[in-house]
């Protein structure tokens, strides 16, 4: 097999991936279905997160894309790589449809409940825990100029 046939597969795989991806993010049931019809091995096909299209289908709430994707034998059990499953995602976004769905189907909720993708509060560094510090004989505000009051 020639290197350009095996790059030229590979790419092929990497675009039909992101075609299943994209399609699940879209809520496009018959498309996923066409897709998997063609190619029943996307149905665990994995971006660089290592999220199938059940993960994303379920954290949207895409009901239709989900059943979908476990007719054609998604693993409702794979974990990304926050270790969390299409179930802690939907858990995560209070997707009640999914959750039922997937329990449903063996779905186990691991990981941290698809908290990876809500905002969190960062404190600022405490100034005992600081690696650094500055001196302020150092600083130099010769030619500052003054804000405010």
């Amino acid at each position: 097999m020639s290197s350009g046939s095996s790059k030229d597969k590979e790419k092929a795989r990497v675009s039909r991936t992101s075609l299943i991806l994209w399609h699940a993010h879209q809520n496009d049931a018959a498309a996923v279905r066409k897709l998997l019809q063609e190619d029943p091995s996307l149905v665990n096909a994995t971006d660089y997160d290592n999220r199938t299209p059940l993960h994303v289908a379920s954290l949207h709430g895409w009901i239709d894309v989900a059943k979908c994707l476990i007719e054609f034998g998604a693993d409702v059990n794979a974990q990304d790589r926050w270790k969390n499953t299409p179930l802690a995602d939907a858990e995560g976004s209070k997707r009640t449809n999914i959750i039922e769905l997937l329990k449903s189907h063996g779905g186990l909720s691991y990981g941290q409940t698809g908290s990876h993708f809500e905002t969190r509060v960062v404190p600022p560094p405490l100034p005992n825990k600081c690696d650094w510090e500055v001196d302020p004989s150092e600083l130099d505000f010769s030619s500052a100029a003054r804000i405010g009051k």
